[in-house]
């Protein structure tokens, strides 16, 4: 299986359906020719609002963090938060669609380093692995995670995958510590990582690296530790606690789009080829969801409706509602795979996957 992991650069096929998506591009950029300006106000209002009440939590934190019921409200809503400006201004900027100037939206980016995490090898990830070749194993960074789970249905195959769908939902809860800690650290300094495929890490990048963490960790355990005058265990718990909330509140946005039984897990050829082009590939390793209200399109980036941007990137979250109709109608005229499913059918669909992948078989078993 490690052969897999080293194909050739994924290159998607040619086809008439290239016609179909610029036909699909016109109507949608009628839509949004014919949208309120005004509904892009939001994106600014929340530019201010959501790092506000992020930081606004910690400053009451440090103020009243004497009682631990306060200070573990405080880093719980942080938590949140956190997960929140990641979702609906951090995920925009690396786009570009928060500000007119791509300037802006660069540096409005380092407010993601603030948090903790590391903008710059996000920005690699997601935009450069994870949009161009989702679900693609050796490729698709998203799914690049720790070798105690099997995602890929053709990747490496170890004996304690074989209970992955029962020990992985109980450490869940310790994903955006893995992410924050671990995982930024690995990517920098092991070059066998995805995002080394495609980028040479300036040296400017590590100093980053190690100044916004030891900042990060400062601000939300040392300092508070001192000024409150708590002890290292209460200021850890309330650490673990926001930890935990982002990470539950990430999986359960993340895990739904793509990593279910229903979506599907294409191999490139040796040459790299894939098996379909890209429209079809998007279309069939992404899914929306059909829960849809205010909260989630305020709050969670409108990430129900995944596929919208998937395959318009460079649109700003508010609009996917409006285009999504678009793509679901034309979707349907061109016999096109579109695929909406309920929350909870999503996470159910992530745990058979998980359950399926546990099983691996060795077609060279009976010959060997």
């Amino acid at each position: 299986m490690e052969v897999l992991t080293k194909l050739a650069k994924p290159v998607f096929r040619k086809s008439n359906n290239e016609v179909l998506f610029n036909a699909l591009r016109k109507e949608v950029n009628s839509v949004l020719a014919q949208s309120s300006n005004s509904i892009h106000y939001y994106s600014k209002i929340k530019a201010i609002l959501f790092p506000l009440l992020y930081f606004t939590a910690w400053f009451v934190a440090l103020l009243y963090g004497k009682q631990p019921g306060i200070l573990f409200i405080m880093y719980a809503f942080m938590g949140f938060m956190l997960v929140v400006n990641y979702l609906t201004l951090i995920h925009e900027a690396v786009h570009g669609t928060i500000f007119k100037y791509s300037k802006l939206n660069k540096y409005y980016l380092y407010l993601f380093d603030l948090m903790g995490a590391n903008s710059f090898i996000f920005k690699i990830r997601h935009v450069r692995l994870h949009h161009n070749y989702p679900n693609v194993m050796g490729w698709d960074s998203d799914f690049e995670q720790s070798p105690l789970a099997r995602v890929f249905p053709n990747g490496s195959y170890h004996k304690w995958h074989r209970y992955q769908h029962i020990y992985l939902p109980f450490l869940y809860p310790l994903y955006l510590l893995n992410w924050l800690l671990i995982r930024d650290f690995k990517d920098y300094f092991n070059k066998n990582k995805l995002v080394w495929k495609v980028v040479s890490i300036p040296f400017v990048e590590y100093i980053k690296l190690f100044f916004f963490k030891i900042f990060f960790l400062s601000y939300i355990i040392v300092i508070p530790k001192y000024f409150i005058g708590i002890s290292w265990m209460t200021i850890l718990f309330a650490f673990l606690i926001m930890m935990f909330v982002a990470s539950i509140i990430s999986l359960i946005v993340l895990l739904p789009p793509h990593a279910g039984m229903y979506n599907a897990f294409p191999l490139p050829a040796i040459n790299g080829e894939m098996p379909s082009d890209w429209l079809l590939h998007q279309l069939s390793c992404t899914n929306d969801v059909l829960e849809d209200n205010w909260f989630i399109r305020f709050f969670m980036g409108s990430f129900n409706y995944h596929i919208a941007h998937h395959l318009f990137p460079n649109i700003h979250h508010v609009y996917y509602p409006a285009i999504t109709r678009v793509i679901e109608t034309f979707a349907n005229a061109h016999q096109l795979p579109y695929r909406k499913i309920k929350l909870w059918q999503a996470l159910y669909a992530h745990f058979q996957l998980l359950k399926n992948n546990a099983y691996h078989e060795n077609i060279f078993e009976e010959s060997m």
